[in-house]
């Protein structure tokens, strides 16, 4: 895959790719890893370390999602939830919170429980 197209697919610009290529270029975040690995159908793991096997099984892609990745969910609501929050800015994040607190006390006929500030407040 040339690195106009891996950028392209994850997100950052071409120069991004060749950084991280280049012997004394910049390492990618995390984040960009994750993306590299599903983009490219190989383990996190051994991305990231070298470590245990480098492709992913075609039977096993789900199940070995790379750790860096992992969501311990089988609730398909609750998956599209946690994946709408990690796509959320900050700011957006501590109103779902918040909006979810809300909805679940009064569900339970209670009054949302009086918690410290989030980051960003």
């Amino acid at each position: 895959m040339s690195q106009a197209k891996l950028a392209e697919a994850i997100g950052v610009q071409r120069s991004a790719v060749s950084h991280w290529e280049s012997p004394q270029g910049k390492n990618p975040s995390v984040d960009h890893l994750r993306a590299v690995a599903m983009v490219a159908g190989i383990t996190f793991e051994w991305l990231a370390t070298g470590r245990g096997k480098m492709q992913l099984s075609d039977d096993a892609k789900f199940d070995s999602v790379s750790a860096a990745d992992a969501i311990l969910v089988e609730d398909m609501l609750e998956l599209r939830l946690v994946q709408s929050f990690r796509e959320a800015s900050p700011r957006t994040r501590i109103a779902l919170v918040e909006i979810v607190e809300e909805l679940t006390a009064k569900r339970l006929g209670r009054t949302r429980p009086k918690r410290p500030p989030l980051s960003g407040e």
